[in-house]
């Protein structure tokens, strides 16, 4: 995702340095124009916009205030822009310790896959202040399709949680159902054709069938990740006081599905431990 973000961003002019704990995965930024940084604290140094886009909560946590997180290298007056997934407790403590070091912060996690940020048609779900989206506008225009502002800090973060607990639902409902279709007798190909062109044809559910028909879990969105999703979810949502029965019955599926070696793989893989079949 970082890796098709930075290229918009160079694409539409922006003077950019890139971090990523693998190297590697950089390199086709810094061909395209951006300088490789040595770590968070230097990537971050003179920047007026700092954009992260990373794992999961401690991943997050390290590269912003580890010991060359970019907090150390940011100037007064930055907008610090983090765009993972992330769980909104850890997201109002990152807001504050950025505040406390004189910068401004929106959470903005996106919706989109790795084709989406490739080529600039992300959907930002921001929290934070208007006048701080204000001047982060441009940056994140260039790299999307749109840019929706749910209200103060947390919110992007929320909303994303909300977006993706229904995604995770609906990808071990579907997962749950070819197992169905071809355990008892069906013909997959006709019975998805049924269901992606019926009421329970969503976006989702037509992109998701086919990988799930053809096996083909090249990596979209790690099923991994889709886990730690449902966990943040499950433990907002609590926290609010709503308990997410149906969250917890799709977790079920990718804890399994993950214990069969299917972690790393697209989490439309979750179909594999419907079918009770571990990884190769």
């Amino acid at each position: 995702m970082g890796s098709g973000m930075a290229a918009q961003l160079l694409k539409a002019g922006f003077p950019l340095a890139v971090y990523n704990r693998n190297p590697d995965r950089a390199a086709e930024a810094v061909k395209q124009g951006a300088r490789l940084a040595q770590t968070p604290r230097d990537a971050a140094e003179g920047a007026d916009v700092i954009v992260a886009m990373l794992a999961d909560d401690d991943a997050s946590r390290k590269v912003w205030l580890g010991e060359s997180g970019a907090l150390h290298g940011a100037r007064l007056g930055a907008t610090a822009v983090e765009c993972s997934t992330l769980s909104p407790h850890w997201v109002a403590k990152l807001a504050m310790a950025v505040h406390e070091s004189g910068c401004e912060f929106l959470d903005a996690p996106v919706t989109g896959s790795k084709s989406h940020a490739a080529s600039g048609e992300l959907l930002f779900l921001v929290g934070g202040e208007t006048e701080t989206l204000g001047r982060a506008r441009p940056v994140l225009k260039a790299m999307s399709r749109g840019i929706v502002h749910l209200g103060p800090v947390g919110s992007g973060a929320r909303m994303k949680l909300i977006n993706n607990f229904l995604c995770g639902v609906q990808a071990a409902a579907l997962g749950e159902a070819v197992a169905m279709i071809e355990r008892g007798g069906l013909d997959l190909d006709a019975a998805l054709d049924v269901l992606k062109n019926g009421a329970p044809g969503s976006p989702l559910v037509k992109a998701l069938a086919a990988r799930m028909e053809e096996r083909t879990y090249d990596v979209n969105f790690a099923l991994h990740l889709m886990q730690k999703d449902l966990r943040y979810a499950s433990a907002d949502a609590l926290s609010n006081g709503v308990a997410l029965h149906t969250a917890a019955a799709a977790l079920e599926r990718f804890d399994e599905a993950n214990q069969r070696g299917w972690g790393d793989r697209d989490f439309s893989a979750v179909a594999e431990a419907a079918r009770g079949n571990d990884r190769p």
